[in-house]
């Protein structure tokens, strides 16, 4: 019977043939039939061999000599892997589905809205809302394609105009002079991090960055505790989180674009806030005549209205 003999390292690559039935394998001491090997029943080597992996035997030997145990942490990643792949694909398909919808019902359906659209935008709101997840103002006031233009930012803040440029007050910038919006919309909400992060203001080093944003709203804060000191912390961060409204349409008036056309009549500036425990809103606008922007700040309102 013809034989074949292996090298006793065993990560050397040898050719095997497998033309005929009548050979044999030696592995060291060991010697095993070629129909053990078709079969793929070596225990002592733990050598798996099926017809699609003998084309390459250098790789298969090489690969089957490791601990028994690795082969089944390979599968055990290779399942992992899939199941990644496939609730990506999921979370994906879930998108694909909503655009889809949105394209049937909304583009297909009015294709002449759309065709204006891509040809210029004319809103008739700036809203500066909060990158809370649970509060897009589109979802929240049913805003359609080319009626708001957005800035979304930590707790809803608008930075005075003397901080320094930043994307706020860079779209503040193109709403107004550019798109030349008629209104500014300030949107809060309820159960915001972002106050909770003022109220705190821990030094957090691994925070610095949101440390650093809602700084802005110190004034806020200030007020809050001359105001609310005798309530809870969460009862003084919802008092904090209105404030802060206030605090930023103050800052609103500190651009000279901005003030000059609330003092003309044809910019208006208005805050909200959203209770999503109980599906709430409160709504109101500035009166500039008698808001006080110096020292302090002292905002008046109007037009207040309660929405449940």
């Amino acid at each position: 019977m013809a034989s074949i003999t292996l090298s006793s390292d065993p990560f050397a690559s040898k050719t095997l043939p497998i033309s005929s039935s009548s050979y044999c394998i030696q592995l060291g001491t060991s010697r095993i039939s070629a129909r053990a090997l078709i079969t793929g029943r070596i225990e002592q080597t733990h050598l798996r061999l099926s017809t699609e992996l003998r084309r390459n035997q250098g790789f298969t030997l090489k690969a089957s000599m490791g601990p028994p145990g690795l082969t089944e942490q390979l599968n055990n990643s290779k399942l992992d892997t899939l199941a990644e792949a496939e609730d990506e694909c999921d979370i994906f398909n879930d998108l694909k589905d909503r655009f889809l919808s949105l394209k049937k019902n909304k583009y297909m359906k009015n294709p002449e809205q759309f065709e204006s659209l891509a040809k210029a935008q004319e809103p008739k709101f700036m809203v500066i809302a909060c990158a809370d997840s649970r509060v897009c103002p589109s979802n929240v006031l049913g805003f359609q394609p080319g009626e708001t233009f957005t800035i979304r930012n930590i707790a809803n803040l608008v930075p005075p105009f003397v901080r320094g440029p930043t994307e706020t007050n860079a779209a503040l910038e193109f709403a107004v002079n550019t798109l030349q919006v008629e209104n500014i919309f300030v949107i809060g909400h309820s159960c915001c991090g972002g106050i909770r992060a003022l109220m705190s203001m821990q030094d957090d080093a691994s925070a610095r960055f949101i440390k650093n944003w809602v700084v802005i709203g110190k004034n806020a804060r200030i007020k809050t505790e001359a105001a609310a000191s005798n309530l809870s912390f969460d009862e003084q961060c919802s008092h904090c989180e209105k404030e802060s409204i206030n605090h930023s349409l103050l800052n609103l008036l500190t651009y000279p674009w901005i003030e000059q056309k609330v003092a003309n009549g044809e910019l208006m500036i208005h805050g909200g806030y959203y209770n999503f425990i109980d599906c709430s809103f409160e709504k109101w606008t500035l009166d500039y005549r008698g808001t006080k922007v110096d020292g302090n700040g002292r905002i008046a309102t109007k037009n207040k209205a309660f929405w449940c």
